[in-house]
């Protein structure tokens, strides 16, 4: 028998429209709960303050939504079930800014492919309602003029008629409608001041929510008082992370054997397993084991940092910086939650003999737990405090942030050797600094520095910010370069240049909010500036430009012009009559070394672009970057190596934004992996 034909190709032939979009369907809508969601959406768009909801068959057979928005215009019902059709987005690069729910322009057609739908609509402008039928994305009789009330009513019949095989694995319609429950329940929280209603049909309301509500309130009528009643506020937000949060979440005397937890991110209700995680974990330490808390979280953040387009449902988002986001979040929590460990009540419960104890695991106790075998070649330091550098050359000992600090005169050698300028040989005068601290916090508008920001933010190297998140700090090797240890690689960085573009960074998202520090004795601009002209560094020479007092006093001149300025947007104190009262605090625990300070401000009136205003704060701030690295990076051994530790590192793990330019200051010079396989051949 020749079977020769059963090795043939099968032709390839292109499937029809209908069932494409039917498998597509199938994708979007998994259940009644699903299509409510995204209907919920739309009029939640529509601006609309009263949704009222209908079910029969836990949504099966008989699903309605209806609104008091703006409607839908009689010419767009023609094509509102086709798939891609939408008033939200124009253009793909739209996503990087969307504010409104949908965008996709693709529930409305999924539903018509998987159910019977009918919508009934009118605008403000409209004199009757509209009503349309359709089936597979089309019209399916031509739109009729009816009585109807101002907004819009979606009907959805026999969802899944068409697809029996999808239809069969729903166990049941109380399990359908609990999931129905479960989304408004959370839309009602989170859109306290529109009203909700949800009734099965023939039935009186399972759920009502007033209009012009509380999320408390809310909280109240869905999940009962005693929730409520231990429901805290926690806030957290992050100019340079460009994140809000703010969230109602149960104290430690509450807890329940499941956790509930309604996550909106730019108020679409999304899921994010690393946040519930990191929240579930600090609970864990106050609450009972197997118990859970009540978490309501509403984050912002900065739209081009999200993508909302990982999913067809849209249940799923990406955001930039999520590790660093949820350690804030996380640590935001943290303090809350030991706040209000103070007052917790505990009961304990004596065992009877011989009975188990529920809060260890079956036959085994927490000591007898048997750890994972972690083999020698994957063996990385996690802690950052185990077998450091100094470990083995002594140790390091933080000196005292109220020392004061001397200046040096500058002179010939000091301009050769910048460690020179700090001997004893030369003469310098005693300036105590004071540390103001202002609390209230702005949001600047200033596009130039907003534009500034752009530019850092998307030149951002997403390998090296990941390198820098998940390292830990091994040691100083000298005073430019550090080792860091990232996964089972060895980093060599330059940490005075990655320090300098933190700084530089620190400056622009700090804008309008620095603290001050201030000088007890007032400093003469005129006189730093001599001492700067009298450094061979500055370049003077009185044949070409002039008496050294004279460009000292124009120095002096052009920054009181600037004093207006420089005191509002970086704390920056200048007096009338020319002397120089505070300087930004950049970093904590980090104050600039006065030594570099008279080169700093003749360098501000020679190297700033002043005329044009995003130069000049560009210009400006790499000019103090400068300035504030370059003291760090001269101050003695112990203090220098403390610094670039627990200030500099700290800080650059946790903000700094990477640009590829920066790729040479951090270079791979060990693996692991790789060294263990030398050491095996040894």
């Amino acid at each position: 028998m020749d079977m020769s034909n059963n090795f043939e190709p099968t032709e390839i032939k292109r499937l029809d429209p209908v069932v494409v979009n039917r498998i597509a369907a199938g994708e979007i809508i998994k259940r009644p709960a699903n299509a409510l969601k995204e209907m919920i959406e739309n009029s939640l768009d529509a601006k609309s303050t009263n949704i009222q909801i209908t079910v029969k068959n836990g949504g099966l057979k008989y699903l309605q939504i209806r609104d008091n928005g703006t409607g839908i215009r009689k010419d767009d019902l023609k094509i509102i079930c086709e798939r891609f059709t939408t008033s939200k987005l124009q253009k793909f690069e739209d996503l990087q800014s969307i504010a409104t729910y949908g965008f996709r322009g693709e529930a409305l057609s999924s539903i018509s492919h998987v159910a019977r739908l009918t919508i009934q609509t009118k605008t403000v402008n409209d004199k009757c309602a509209n009503k349309a039928l359709y089936e597979d994305g089309r019209l399916k009789e031509d739109i009729k003029s009816c009585a109807g009330n101002q907004g819009t009513q979606i009907t959805v019949e026999d969802m899944f008629f068409n697809m029996p095989q999808r239809k069969q694995l729903f166990k049941s319609v109380s399990e359908e409608f609990s999931r129905i429950m479960d989304v408004v329940s959370k839309y009602a929280i989170h859109n306290a001041s529109v009203g909700f209603c949800v009734t099965k049909h023939g039935e009186n309301a399972s759920l009502r929510t007033p209009a012009k509500s509380t999320q408390r309130e809310n909280i109240r009528i869905v999940y009962g008082g005693e929730v409520v009643n231990e429901i805290k506020s926690i806030d957290c937000s992050d100019e340079l992370l460009q994140f809000e949060m703010s969230a109602l979440a149960s104290s430690v005397k509450y807890s329940s054997k499941k956790f509930t937890f309604l996550l909106f991110i730019n108020h679409r209700l999304v899921e994010s397993t690393a946040l519930k995680n990191a929240i579930d974990q600090v609970y864990a330490t106050f609450l009972p084991k197997g118990n859970h808390p009540f978490v309501y979280m509403d984050l912002r953040i900065e739209p081009q940092n999200v993508d909302v387009n990982m999913h067809p449902t849209k249940h799923e988002v990406n955001f930039l910086y999520e590790n660093e986001i949820v350690e804030k979040i996380k640590s935001a929590f943290e303090s809350t939650l030991i706040g209000s460990n103070e007052t917790r009540e505990l009961y304990t419960q004596q065992l009877l003999p011989g009975a188990s104890n529920p809060y260890l695991d079956d036959n085994e106790s927490m000591s007898q737990k048997k750890e994972a075998k972690v083999y020698a070649k994957d063996m990385v330091r996690s802690d950052s405090k185990e077998q450091k550098l100094e470990k083995f050359f002594g140790t390091i000992i933080k000196s005292s942030a109220n020392e004061s600090i001397e200046i040096g005169t500058p002179n010939e050698e000091s301009a050769e050797d910048d460690s020179k300028q700090n001997t004893s040989s030369q003469k310098s005068f005693v300036l105590p600094l004071q540390t103001k601290i202002d609390v209230a916090r702005k949001k600047t508008k200033l596009t130039s520095i907003l534009t500034l920001r752009k530019k850092v933010e998307n030149k951002c190297d997403k390998n090296l910010r990941h390198i820098l998140a998940e390292s830990n700090f091994v040691g100083c090797i000298d005073r430019q370069l550090s080792l860091i240890q990232s996964g089972s690689n060895l980093y060599l960085c330059d940490m005075q240049k990655l320090s300098e573009e933190l700084l530089y960074q620190m400056l622009l998202y700090n804008f309008e909010n620095f603290c001050e520090i201030q000088f007890e004795t007032a400093l003469s601009l005129k006189e730093l500036a001599i001492l700067a002209l009298s450094n061979k560094e500055s370049g003077w020479c009185e044949e070409d430009d002039g008496p050294m007092d004279e460009l000292a006093e124009n120095v002096q001149d052009a920054l009181i012009q600037k004093a207006s300025m420089l005191r509002e947007y970086y704390g920056i104190e200048i007096s009338s009559d020319g002397k120089l009262k505070s300087l930004p605090l950049i970093l904590e625990n980090h104050l600039p070394m006065l030594c570099h300070l008279p080169m700093y401000i003749l360098r501000l009136v020679t190297e700033v672009e002043w005329t044009k205003e995003l130069k000049c704060f560009s210009t400006f701030s790499r000019e103090t970057a400068m300035y504030y690295a370059r003291s760090s990076f001269n101050n003695d051994d112990t203090e220098w190596k403390w610094l670039c530790e627990h200030v500099y590192y700290d800080h650059i793990k946790r903000y700094l934004i990477p640009s590829e330019q920066l790729d040479t200051s951090i270079i791979p010079v060990a693996n692991l992996q790789n060294l263990y396989k030398v050491f095996e051949r040894c």
